[in-house]
């Protein structure tokens, strides 16, 4: 009596077992929902070329005028004072007149020149920067590549989800004519 007691104890476990593996949920006809094991799981990747701001800076020598307060009119007047002796010196007879205008013309010139060129220049360093959006290829998963067994035969699915251990598959199961 205990052996057929232990019989059916070890026929209704292995039944449960297998019902357990394979539940209906509610799935019509001849259509079930089943656990498979995976067995490997690939992750699968797509390179794709993201836009990324970057900020460049760059040193540029410059130079800067430092006004020297006004010295071109003195430096015009001393030209042409200077110029208009010079051309008196050099003149004869009328072209003496033409020579003196000429020569503190030509004198205001260069010595307004002169004077402009006496003001001090700076020159520095300006750091100027701008945003630049550079193409940076990047690595995104896209997909799994599952191997799993189901009652002893082994498949191969793509899925967009890593399903852990085990997988819901739905078994159907239709007459070949």
């Amino acid at each position: 009596m205990k052996l057929m007691v232990l019989a059916a104890l070890a026929l209704l476990l292995a039944g449960t077992q297998a019902s357990a593996q394979d539940r209906d949920y509610g799935a019509p006809g001849n259509v079930k929902v089943a656990w498979a094991d995976v067995l490997r799981v690939d992750p699968i990747y797509e390179s794709v070329a993201v836009s990324a701001p970057r900020e460049v800076c760059q040193d540029i020598p410059v130079e800067r005028r430092v006004d020297g307060g006004g010295n071109n009119v003195a430096g015009t007047v001393v030209g042409a004072i200077v110029g208009g002796v010079l051309g008196n010196t050099v003149g004869k007879g009328d072209g003496r007149r033409a020579a003196t205008a000429a020569g503190a013309v030509i004198g205001g010139a260069v010595g307004n020149s002169v004077a402009r060129g006496d003001d001090g220049y700076y020159g520095g360093v300006e750091r100027q920067c701008q945003l630049v959006n550079e193409r940076v290829p990047e690595r995104r998963l896209v997909a799994y590549d599952v191997q799993y067994r189901y009652r002893g035969e082994v498949y191969l699915s793509r899925l967009d989800h890593d399903p852990g251990d085990r997988l819901r598959v739905r078994v159907s199961i239709e007459p070949v004519e």
